[in-house]
């Protein structure tokens, strides 16, 4: 994938944003071609025909079915943040989530 595009989504999207950032820096440090954005439940949809790889909040998990049935039209692979990858705002292991779900595995 040439430019993977993660979209992270939280209630506000605030949570969402401090990692997105830290994850931005671990990209921008290993020179990956990543971009990640963070958005709040009500933004998703419009932002579905730009990305490859949606991420929910751990809150979100019990929607986890709803995220991905509103994604499979545009192809978009979803999964749920682990809540330790949340709570520590891991940026690196969380383009390591997005690139396995992304490469299907």
């Amino acid at each position: 994938m040439e430019n993977l595009k993660i979209l992270l989504c939280c209630g506000a999207g605030m949570s969402s944003g401090f990692l997105a950032s830290n994850a931005r820096k671990v990209a921008k440090k290993q020179k990956l071609s990543v971009s990640v954005e963070a958005r709040s439940h009500s933004e998703v949809a419009e932002h579905l025909n730009y990305i490859d790889v949606l991420l929910i909040g751990p809150h979100y998990a019990m929607e986890l079915d709803t995220f991905q049935e509103t994604a499979a039209p545009y192809n978009v692979k979803v999964g749920v943040i682990p809540q330790d990858i949340y709570a520590s705002l891991d940026g690196a292991r969380l383009i390591d989530l997005a690139k396995s779900l992304a490469e299907g595995k």
